[in-house]
């Protein structure tokens, strides 16, 4: 297990502290009610139900609205709704990998062509880009939750592959990557020892990074932001590699 794997995937996120916080609830409320649908309406008996339950309240998401999006899948409101994935690249070939969950395929499928047009990307076909990415499993710990040797030593105990302590005032805490299949055992394993998580999602991990900077690498931005404003629009995952001063000014 690499102690530092320098791997970093972000997902760009800007705009009013609030509107964001608002499209974060709305996305975390449909990954609950597409969980509960897909499994029993009961955490303890739905892994990926108690994944998506433990995020929300990881951002401090009412109960109300917790309980709420379960009671939706029960009534048989998410019945039309489906997963999609698009693949496709931005400016400077930086590939982009965008998760939908829709209740209108067709109208989604046209905003998202849209924004790849709109802003210098190309909308490609199914596997075009995500045959360079692995599906992995994704926990974060607060730096709170212990020093770097505690949490390699949880994250071993556990079965996890990699973890990448990541503090400071900017830092996203201790980010521990597992498989895809291990990812339920290991969280739970996790949280025996240190408590809950920060977060605990799937994610799309690139095998290698494209560099990208100046006018491309802000167009990419622009790109990322309209993908991302979409209400449909669950999650955008990038290739890019961009230097942390030019990101900084980029994202100010």
């Amino acid at each position: 297990m690499a102690g530092h794997s320098k791997f970093k995937n972000i997902q760009f996120r800007k705009g009013k502290q609030d509107k964001v916080r608002s499209k974060l609830f709305s996305k975390l409320s449909r990954d609950i009610t597409i969980a509960a649908k897909t499994g029993l309406p009961d955490p303890a008996a739905n892994a990926r139900l108690r994944l998506a339950v433990a995020n929300a309240k990881a951002e401090s998401m009412p109960k109300d609205n917790i309980d709420r999006a379960i009671k939706k899948a029960a009534g048989g409101e998410a019945d039309n709704m489906e997963e999609i994935r698009y693949e496709g690249f931005g400016p400077g070939g930086v590939g982009l990998i965008v998760e939908v969950l829709t209740d209108n395929r067709n109208r989604t499928a046209a905003n998202v062509r849209a924004a790849f047009a709109k802003n210098g990307g190309n909308l490609g076909e199914t596997g075009s880009v995500s045959f360079m990415w692995n599906r992995v499993g994704q926990i974060i710990y607060p730096e709170s939750a212990g020093s770097e040797d505690k949490l390699m030593e949880a994250a071993i105990e556990a079965g996890a592959d990699d973890v990448e302590s990541d503090l400071g005032e900017d830092g996203e805490g201790h980010v521990i990557t597992t498989s895809f299949e291990n990812l339920s055992s290991v969280a739970e394993a996790l949280e025996a020892v240190l408590g809950a998580a920060k977060s605990t999602r799937v994610i799309w991990k690139p095998q290698t990074e494209t560099p990208i900077s100046g006018d491309p690498a802000a167009t990419l931005l622009k790109l990322i932001d309209a993908l991302d404003d979409d209400d449909d629009v669950q999650n955008v995952w990038s290739n890019a590699d961009i230097p942390e001063d030019e990101l900084a000014k980029l994202t100010a």
